[in-house]
């Protein structure tokens, strides 16, 4: 939906300085060119990169008002709030921003468009509602295991450990190679950044892997390699996501993600993240399913490093290299070859 040209603010109130921030973040990240300014009326003001560690410069202002000065075009609600709703008192920079004849990009569960005080839009102006369940879904077949292109599946030992980064930081070494390499976005963040993809938690879990498989069978058909975002993790108890990406993407490889030190479900400390040889195990026990489909290997894991220094993250990735016998690196900070090579 976003075009070359496009002039994007970001909607962040309270994201740069909590823990709420990871769309917006994301997309700042991957598509800093679209940027014109960040909202967030907690970090008015402060520089945007010190805050985030992201080398990125952008204006940080306290309102949407505040951001008009630099003509944007979208508003991106880059906040995820508890239950996905905006709140409140948010809702009146959304708006403004309609009223200004701005368009606006919205992964959270609330409808937008559906909103009374939000219908009286321009020509050319829309609300761009992506948390919705792509229609005409079927139920999932198993056909992508007819594709020629390798299918590469981010999975993970937590929730937001960094799959969908994962993901996008092998595209752009597979890229900067000469690999007609592809993202195929399954989360809002993804959706936003990649501008197409299924909103996996929007669709009905009949449905699932079909539309995980519609993404993949309709992904161009010289790519060399699609790049699935993962969900969740099989270790994660209200985690149901993998199984339908599993079986609607059938890859060809995975890419174990992991949070270095992390021992325990962050949300559920009671839950223990086994060692990585038995959590790559149960990952290619289950894409295989005792011969129903072809085997998956895990050829590499991406190490989330970004709490460590730099000496405490070589120390992290040698160890794990050590422990699996696979090629690790922290993708983010090392840049994605290393993987990318592993695939083969």
């Amino acid at each position: 939906m976003f075009t070359t040209t496009s002039r994007i603010a970001v909607l962040l109130h309270g994201g740069l300085k909590g823990t709420q921030g990871k769309t917006g973040l994301a997309l700042i990240r991957y598509r800093p060119d679209r940027i014109a300014v960040a909202i967030d009326q907690d970090a008015a003001g402060e520089s945007f990169a010190a805050l985030t560690g992201i080398p990125v410069e952008i204006p940080v202002v306290g309102s949407m008002s505040e951001a008009l000065v630099y003509n944007p075009d979208w508003l991106a609600i880059g906040i995820a709030p508890s239950g996905g709703v905006l709140p409140e008192a948010w809702l009146g920079e959304v708006e403004l921003a309609v009223t200004e004849g701005i368009a606006i990009a919205n992964g959270l569960h609330t409808k937008m468009a559906a909103l009374p005080q939000l219908q009286n839009l321009k020509p050319g102006q829309t609300i761009w509602d992506m948390r919705q369940e792509p229609p005409g879904l079927k139920v999932g077949t198993g056909a992508a295991r007819s594709l020629n292109a390798k299918r590469i599946l981010a999975v993970g030992t937590d929730m937001s450990v960094g799959k969908m980064s994962a993901c996008l930081e092998l595209v752009r070494s597979a890229q900067a190679q000469g690999i007609n390499a592809h993202f195929l976005g399954t989360g809002q963040a993804g959706i936003m950044i990649a501008g197409s993809g299924v909103p996996l938690d929007a669709v009905r879990v009949d449905f699932a892997s079909g539309a995980i498989e519609q993404i993949v069978m309709n992904a161009p058909q010289d790519a060399d390699m699609l790049f699935v975002e993962g969900q969740g993790s099989l270790l994660h108890p209200s985690s149901t996501a993998n199984l339908p990406l599993l079986r609607g993407s059938q890859p060809t490889h995975l890419i174990l993600v992991h949070r270095a030190g992390q021992t325990s479900i962050r949300n559920f400390p009671h839950v223990p993240i086994p060692t990585l040889p038995d959590v790559i195990a149960l990952y290619e026990s289950l894409a295989y399913a005792a011969g129903a489909f072809a085997p998956a290997k895990v050829v590499g894991i991406a190490l989330n490093t970004g709490h460590l220094s730099q000496a405490e993250a070589d120390m992290a990735i040698a160890q794990v290299r050590s422990g699996t016998g696979l090629p690790c690196t922290d993708v983010v900070r090392y840049g994605g070859d290393l993987l990318v090579n592993a695939l083969g």
